[in-house]
């Protein structure tokens, strides 16, 4: 058998039958003649075989028993499993970017100031100052001894006061020497809280 087609060498618009056809009429040299036209007839042959001996071939269907049975069964598990193997990764993922505990130090920024007036002939007492923005808060009676007490938590800083007892009367802390001017020709304590 030759390892070229002949009609590859003929007209492509015709057929194998045509081109037999064709070298027969137009062709004089016999044995030129004679090999084209076995070569035609092989290539047909050729043809022809490739279509009819198409080999039988059964292709394996891969059951899976197996895989069908268990599959729905399987399939929450695995879902639940993978979900929890997620969870677990994002929980690690989340320690270790969380940053080590570092102690917190809070800074005591105010002290507690105990204000004390003896005042035995006072109905009642109370303390006005920059730390309460002049407002009154009355001070409590210690027992019957005659003084007047009042605890307050103040912040590092200076402050102006003053008492107040019986009908308003505006009072400096006998117990502190500073003493400042205010805006209205009266004066007032000052001190210093330091923390």
């Amino acid at each position: 058998m030759k390892d070229y087609l002949i009609s590859m060498f003929i007209d492509n618009e015709l057929d194998l039958d045509e081109k037999i056809d064709f070298v027969q009429t137009v062709h004089n040299e016999q044995a030129f003649k004679n090999e084209a036209i076995d070569l035609l007839e092989q290539e047909k042959l050729l043809h022809a075989e490739i279509v009819h001996t198409t080999p039988l071939t059964s292709i394996p269907v891969e059951t899976e028993p197996t895989k069908r049975v268990f599959l729905p069964w399987l399939r929450p598990a695995v879902l639940f499993s993978a979900g929890i193997a997620l969870g677990i990764a994002l929980l690690l993922i989340q320690l270790r970017s969380i940053p080590s505990p570092t102690p917190i130090t809070v800074a005591s920024t105010e002290i507690p100031y105990r204000f004390v007036i003896y005042r035995p002939e006072a109905k009642q007492a109370a303390i006005i100052g920059t730390f309460t923005r002049w407002q009154t808060v009355a001070m409590k009676p210690i027992g019957n001894s005659g003084y007047w007490s009042l605890t307050l938590t103040l912040p590092e800083g200076e402050y102006q006061y003053s008492y107040l007892v019986e009908e308003g009367k505006q009072i400096t802390d006998p117990t502190v020497s500073e003493r400042v001017q205010d805006d209205f020709g009266g004066e007032n304590s000052l001190i210093t809280i330091k923390v």
